[in-house]
């Protein structure tokens, strides 16, 4: 999910589906990927940091990090935690408000993170913030973000996924999650995140009643 760090082990995650040796091996290649390039972003900069460096950083080739990460973009934008996201939410009850169950298993999930994940977010997000070609990229994650929570809200309600009111909702839960991390990292987390995204959702609650 854009803005969100990855989990360490998404298949250790409550609700995750399991996942077997192969799939759990390119994780790990995936998050040595990422780990290099952000340790490496921190010293020198995002622009100034070439695919072909991160590789060498990374230990695989610079083929292998195109195959995970399509763009440079990719690899800040791209994690394991929507599967696990969306485990959360479908673990949720069926009657529950979405809004509340997005607030519980964002909670949830950033309650598990450990430092280092931590550190990973702020850096996200900062990055997000800062670099124009990654800012562009999160329009197609936030859409891809949206139509899983449209979906789990359509089932909840038996109603279509592209209904005008579910897509309207599905967007706006998005967006509210986005500011708070914003506002988090810009503010320089003089609240935790857990409560800014709990504010965000509290400002969602009073308009929305699905």
């Amino acid at each position: 999910m854009t803005f969100m760090a990855s989990a360490r082990n998404p298949a250790a995650q409550p609700g995750a589906p399991k996942i077997g040796l192969r799939e759990r091996k390119k994780i790990q290649t995936r998050q040595a990927i990422r780990r290099a390039a952000y340790r490496l972003f921190a010293e020198q900069g995002y622009d100034a940091t070439p695919v072909d460096r991160i590789a060498e950083a990374a230990d695989v080739s610079p083929s292998t990090v195109f195959r995970y990460f399509p763009t440079k973009e990719d690899i800040v934008l791209t994690d394991e935690y929507d599967l696990c996201l969306e485990a959360g939410l479908r673990a949720r009850p069926a009657d529950e408000p979405m809004v509340e169950s997005m607030r519980h298993a964002t909670v949830e999930a950033l309650r598990r993170m450990t430092d280092e994940e931590r550190a990973e977010l702020v850096q996200r997000t900062r990055l997000v913030r800062d670099v124009p070609a990654i800012r562009g990229r999160t329009v197609e994650n936030t859409a891809r973000d949206s139509a899983m929570i449209s979906a789990v809200l359509a089932e909840r309600t038996g109603r279509s996924p592209e209904d005008l009111e579910i897509r309207v909702i599905a967007t706006a839960i998005m967006a509210a999650l986005q500011e708070a991390m914003l506002r988090w990292v810009t503010d320089g987390r003089q609240d935790s995140l857990e409560a800014l995204v709990g504010r965000a959702m509290d400002v969602l609650a009073r308009s929305l009643r699905v």
